[in-house]
C-alpha cells in the first residue's frame, strides 16, 4: 500500500496540482491587497467615502459606529460589506483566470495551425522509390527489329 501511495505522489499530475495550489494561495494574497488597498479606496471616493468592509447590519437592534465596535460588544451582525469585498475579489480572480485561459488557448491554436515541416524520407525509402520509378518507366532502348527468315539453300554435295 505504501508503494502505491508513493507512485501516486510521484506522478506529475499531483506535483502540478501542488504547485498550482501554492501559486493560487500567493495569488489570493495579491488580489486581496489589490482590492483592499487599491480598488476599494478608489470606489470609496466615488461613493462619498463609504468603505464596504464597514457596512453591516446589527441583529440586536442597537447602533454601532463600526463593525469592530459591534463585534467587541458581542453583537451578532450581518457583514454584507465584507461579502461585497469577497465578491469583488472573486470577480477579479475570475477575470484574470479567464484572460489567462484565453491566451493559453490562443497559443495552442497557433501551434495547431502551424503546419509541421514534412520529414525527409529515409535513404531506404528514397532508394525504394527510385527502384519503383525505374520499373514503371518504359525502357529507353528500342525493341530489336523483327528478324527476317533466312532462306536456306539446299546443301550441295561436293564431288571428289
Amino acid at each position: 500500500m505504501f508503494k502505491e501511495f508513493k507512485e501516486f505522489i510521484a506522478k506529475g499530475n499531483v506535483m502540478d496540482m501542488a504547485v498550482g495550489i501554492i501559486l493560487g494561495a500567493a495569488f489570493t494574497t495579491i488580489v486581496k491587497s489589490l482590492v483592499g488597498d487599491v480598488l476599494m479606496p478608489v470606489i470609496g471616493v466615488f461613493t462619498s467615502g463609504v468603505d464596504f468592509a464597514d457596512l453591516f447590519i446589527p441583529l440586536d437592534g442597537n447602533s454601532y459606529e463600526s463593525l469592530e465596535a459591534a463585534k467587541e460588544a458581542g453583537a451578532a451582525v450581518v457583514s454584507y460589506g465584507v461579502f461585497i469585498n469577497a465578491m469583488i475579489n472573486f470577480l477579479i480572480v475570475a477575470f484574470v483566470v479567464f484572460i489567462l485561459v484565453k491566451n493559453v488557448n490562443k497559443l495552442k491554436r497557433k501551434e495547431e495551425e502551424a503546419p509541421a515541416a514534412p520529414a525527409k524520407p529515409s535513404e531506404d525509402i528514397v532508394l525504394l522509390s527510385e527502384i519503383r520509378d525505374a520499373l514503371v518507366k518504359p525502357t529507353a532502348a528500342k525493341k530489336p527489329a523483327a528478324k527476317k527468315k533466312a532462306i536456306k539453300k539446299p546443301a550441295t554435295k561436293k564431288k571428289k
